[in-house]
């Protein structure tokens, strides 16, 4: 009966750090292939550089293919556009729901080799998942411009 007890308290334990149910059927609702549409920028008129993720302009993720496999958080991307370079590129990619408001999932996303192996160190990039439904999904990121918030919307659609 001992051995039960510690045993019903270890799954227990185990459920319990684990990732909601919500946040698990978010995980899954990723998994397949997604195109990033278009960027945008809410609030903000004008014409914008930005460079996303440190690896292109943002035109050049504008109709990019994006491949998320949820078993083991891994995927791929190829940004496209003329004067882009057209690679694949990995990472690795979770959802987290710690210190978020109640239904506010951010998406964190790690750049890595084809082995999946960091290229970044321990760095990577937080984003704010803002929705996401069989169909479509909208990450934001909000960065600082001349000392004020600027946010970086990327919306995508479910291939």
């Amino acid at each position: 009966m001992k051995k039960f007890l510690i045993l019903l308290s270890a799954v227990v334990f185990m459920s319990a750090c684990g990732p909601s149910k919500t946040a698990r059927e978010a995980r899954k609702t990723f998994d397949g292939n997604w195109t990033l549409t278009n960027v945008t920028y809410p609030n903000n008129p004008g014409e914008f550089n930005v460079t996303l993720f440190n690896e292109a302009s943002a035109s050049c993720f504008e109709n990019s293919t994006w491949d998320f496999v949820s078993n083991n958080n891994r995927g791929t991307y190829s940004v496209t556009g003329v004067g882009c370079d057209g690679d694949t590129n990995y990472f690795i990619w979770s959802i987290d729901e710690e210190n978020t408001p109640e239904g506010v999932y951010d998406f964190l996303l790690k750049p890595t080799n084809e082995d999946y192996k960091s290229t970044t160190g321990n760095q990577g990039f937080r984003l704010s998942l803002k929705s996401l439904s069989d169909t479509n999904m909208v990450w934001e990121q909000t960065v600082s411009l001349d000392g004020s918030p600027f946010t970086i919307r990327m919306n995508f659609s479910k291939l």
